[in-house]
């Protein structure tokens, strides 16, 4: 049947109601006309026009503030000095420095909440109502996999940030509550709609819509994150899915230099990327973000490198191999990723303009900065009339063959074939060293299990820099506390980084409103 005028009103009026902060307030609402929920859910149109707001709803996780929020706090990259050190009080520094300003109280935190919570329920709907429909018929099937892939990245998302959350499945809403589960049942739930989603999405999907492989993908990195504790890390099970992606021929490795680039969107490589553009509401604002606030004050927001500091680089992240960094001579991944010349048009910027923060010798914002998101197009000499950094808008390759390829030898080291594993990095590193790999910068088979687990995680950086995973992978690989305390300049200097901080804090608002989740309830070492 057709969706009615008024049943889209109806569905503009509960989706107003998931912005509430509690994940139990979208079944709060009830329906506008004698139509029920269930019915307006198993609608096929209105199911599509659903799952469209929900990946752009997912898709705003990646956007302006909210994707640096995920990325600070690592090894790999920090708040700057004056968001650090003075910024709100020294809240917003809380990211990195893990103290006692790091509560449940920080908006920060509860925007991740929420942002995804609204979204995770939505979908809940979708997959409830399309459930019984999606054996019978392919349109259905398809829209039904989609929801379940949503549902389970925000929910793989949201456990990997907060710990145990609760389950929202609605065919067992009286069972379960809305109250935090177990971590082995949210893990098998959240692998249970990725295998859904495997069976039912389709090869190949439109950008910016979830497709087979994509779900495989996620399924594999699932399979290696959940918690030993859970019994459901399964290093054989993840290498099967990430094979398929890595070797059924469906993608290939596009040069790097083209991944960033915005007239080489959606290149051969990407498997699931963001859609976004230069322009107001399809750009990404994160430029905004994490550009230079120096370069700022010298060029103003027409120039594509400014920005507020809000993510930078630790000095690990950005430092040669040689000088107890991470690159390597002749690795282009270098250049590309992270920018260390400020030099535009002839003038070099100095701390000058911005001596007002009075940060003795901790002025970084001319120190290397974040390169993958700059956006040219945005800068006043481009001659395209969007003149101001927030505008930037390249998409984002959320999920990619360079990635795959790494975690799928990352599998196979961990199931006894380290040999098989080096060949795989090796061809990323090939690519690396523009499809010229020196001898004595390919690594060696014969390099112990051990090893090899521990030059991946850098290989991850090297390969995947600023593109968010790397506090995922400290988590699931133990290591979050180890390198953190030791690379992160905010940390180190606080001293107070404790192993329950690889989780954050429950959000006040949810302990408010969530009948089904009590104060006592809050994660460890947090008020």
């Amino acid at each position: 049947m057709k969706i009615k005028a008024n049943i889209l009103a109806c569905s503009m009026a509960a989706m107003a109601a998931l912005s509430l902060g509690s994940c139990s307030d979208f079944l709060d609402e009830q329906p506008k006309t004698s139509l029920t929920e269930e019915t307006m859910y198993s609608d096929p149109e209105y199911a599509e026009s659903n799952i469209q707001t929900c990946y752009k709803g997912w898709r705003e996780m990646f956007k302006d503030r909210f994707l640096w929020e995920l990325m600070v706090g690592t090894d790999e990259i920090q708040s700057g000095a004056y968001q650090a050190l003075k910024e709100d009080g020294m809240k917003r520094g809380s990211l990195d420095r893990y103290d006692a300003l790091l509560t449940s109280e920080l908006y920060y935190i509860s925007d991740q909440w929420s942002g995804r919570w609204k979204y995770v329920g939505e979908t809940a709907k979708i997959i409830s109502a399309l459930r019984d429909q999606a054996p019978e018929d392919e349109y259905v099937a398809q829209l039904y996999g989609e929801a379940c892939f949503i549902r389970a990245g925000l929910t793989m998302e949201l456990t990997m940030i907060f710990g145990r959350i609760p389950i929202l499945d609605l065919d067992r809403i009286n069972e379960l509550t809305y109250a935090r589960q177990p971590l082995a049942d949210v893990w098998q739930f959240i692998i249970s709609d990725f295998e859904d989603a495997v069976k039912y999405l389709p090869d190949a999907n439109e950008p910016g819509r979830a497709s087979r492989y994509a779900a495989l993908m996620l399924l594999g990195y699932a399979r290696m994150a959940a918690p030993e504790e859970t019994g459901l890390r399964d290093f054989s099970l993840a290498a099967e899915y990430l094979d398929h992606v890595v070797n059924d021929g469906a993608y290939s490795l596009a040069e790097y230099y083209d991944l960033w680039d915005y007239n080489m969107s959606n290149t051969t490589e990407s498997i699931f990327e963001w859609q976004f553009q230069p322009a107001w509401p399809d750009n990404n604002a994160i430029q905004f973000q994490i550009g230079s606030r120096a370069v700022q004050s010298y060029f103003g927001d027409g120039c594509f490198m400014s920005g507020y500091d809000h993510a930078v680089p630790t000095k690990w992240a950005y430092s040669d191999l040689a000088d107890g960094g991470i690159w390597e001579d002749g690795d282009i991944r270098k250049e590309e990723a992270i920018r260390y010349d400020f030099d535009y048009y002839g003038v070099t910027p100095t701390y000058n303009n911005i001596s007002w923060e009075d940060l003795g010798d901790d002025f970084d914002e001319l120190k290397p900065h974040i390169k993958k998101y700059e956006d040219f197009r945005t800068d006043s000499h481009s001659g395209m009339g969007f003149n101001n950094m927030w505008n930037s808008g390249k998409n984002i390759p959320f999920l990619r063959l360079g990635n795959a390829i790494l975690l799928y030898a990352e599998c196979l080291n961990e199931i006894g074939q380290t040999p098989q594993a080096v060949e795989q990095v090796n061809r990323v590193r090939r690519r690396a060293w523009e499809n010229s790999l020196p001898q004595e910068m390919a690594w060696k088979t014969g390099m112990s299990k051990d090893e090899f687990r521990e030059q991946i995680l850098t290989e991850r950086v090297r390969e995947l820099f600023g593109e968010r995973w790397r506090k995922f992978d400290l988590v699931r690989t133990g290591k979050f506390l180890e390198l953190v305390k030791t690379r992160n300049e905010w940390a180190k200097r606080s001293g107070t980084i404790a192993a329950y901080n690889s989780v954050w804090p429950l959000p006040l608002t949810e302990l408010d409103q969530n009948d089904d989740i009590d104060y006592s309830d809050q994660n460890e070492g947090y008020r």
